[in-house]
């Protein structure tokens, strides 16, 4: 445990839900773990005790990526932990592909609906028909050369990427039911209330319950490690970390015991100091590029070792470019630094003339 988890609170210590299993976590509230093939190496899942037109039995809320060893993973899960009741719905909190990937798959199976909001809905449709260009392709490779990485084989590994996302996501629901900011749902007699994020994906929905007391907070409010917030080739002019940032201020507004359940890590309290130590790790981050742009105008190649210290493999380089791209993004809006296009096709960030 790192200092700043100890911060924190995690009420079940090291306790994990053995694979096709759940631990209740609140009442009515089960918790999933499945692994996924990352160095992020799994992913939390929630099932909601629910009852809707006179039938009990279970909200899912996020679904991992569709392989199968996360199908078999569900299978187990089906067959041991819904107490002979059905799935009633699924909910996904955004359109990443460990979130997404298999709403399609348990939708048909259960013969129910996905509950999302419309923006990463019709996002994750678009980019299972009409390809990636978050972590792949053609423009993924483009907008990677525009901020200085160099033209080799990490570019043409990117470039090769094409199909990324519907490898992991190959389907989406064809109907959906709109999640959005402040829409209240009934799960089980308990009201649990939309809470919108960006930053990380379009339009993000965390979950709290003021009954229980709980924030299933998605990948918007994760106890050990940071959220990945990137700006991408699809919205290359984004101003992402500045929307995250504002996004995760409104958990300050729950209760300061509340239970946060986080899609990584394990549930804990301490919501309103997470949000104190993001703030203070981008706060710092972004000092360190200033500091960098002040002595020479610098690529976000360049930047990306000053927030990044370990090694990265092409995949983690990805993610690792969109959040350097987003930190000088934001010193950029915020007037602190002009970004200039050089005559080789190269975005740099530098002081102000």
């Amino acid at each position: 445990m790192n200092l700043l988890e100890r911060e924190l609170h995690y009420p079940l210590d090291e306790t994990l839900p053995e694979p096709g299993e759940t631990i209740e976590v609140a009442p009515g509230v089960r918790w999933i773990r499945m692994a996924l093939p990352f160095a992020l190496n799994h992913i939390n899942l929630w099932l909601l005790k629910d009852r809707i037109g006179g039938q009990d039995g279970w909200t899912v809320v996020d679904c991992c990526i569709d392989k199968p060893t996360s199908r078999e993973q569900w299978e187990q899960v089906f067959a041991t932990q819904l107490e002979g009741m059905p799935i009633l719905r699924v909910i996904v909190t955004h359109m990443h592909p460990d979130h997404i990937g298999l709403a399609h798959w348990i939708c048909q199976r259960w013969n129910v609906r996905v509950w999302i909001s419309a923006t990463d809905f019709h996002l994750a449709r678009l980019m299972v028909g009409a390809g990636d260009n978050l972590a792949g392709g053609d423009s993924a490779a483009a907008f990677f050369l525009a901020h200085g990485m160099p033209d080799g084989d990490a570019i043409a590994q990117i470039r090769g990427r094409k199909n990324y996302y519907a490898d992991l996501v190959p389907a989406v629901p064809d109907e959906f039911v709109r999640l959005m900011d402040g829409a209240k749902i009934d799960i089980g007699g308990r009201e649990w209330r939309c809470i919108s994020g960006y930053g990380h994906a379009p339009e993000h929905i965390a979950l709290y319950s003021p009954e229980l007391n709980v924030l299933i907070g998605g990948d918007m409010m994760l106890p050990r490690i940071s959220t990945n917030v990137s700006v991408h080739a699809g919205e290359p002019e984004a101003n992402s970390l500045r929307l995250f940032l504002d996004s995760i201020e409104r958990f300050k507004e729950l209760p300061v015991d509340a239970l946060g359940l986080p899609s990584h890590g394990k549930p804990f309290t301490g919501i309103h100091r997470r949000v104190e130590q993001l703030k203070e790790h981008h706060r710092d981050r972004l000092a360190e590029l200033l500091e960098a742009c002040t002595e020479r105008p610098i690529t976000a190649a360049e930047g990306l070792p000053i927030l990044f210290k370990r090694e990265l493999d092409v995949h983690q380089t990805t993610f690792a470019m969109g959040e350097t791209v987003a930190h000088l993004h934001l010193l950029w809006f915020d007037g602190l630094v002009e970004r200039r296009l050089g005559d080789d096709g190269v975005y740099r960030f530098g002081i102000p003339a």
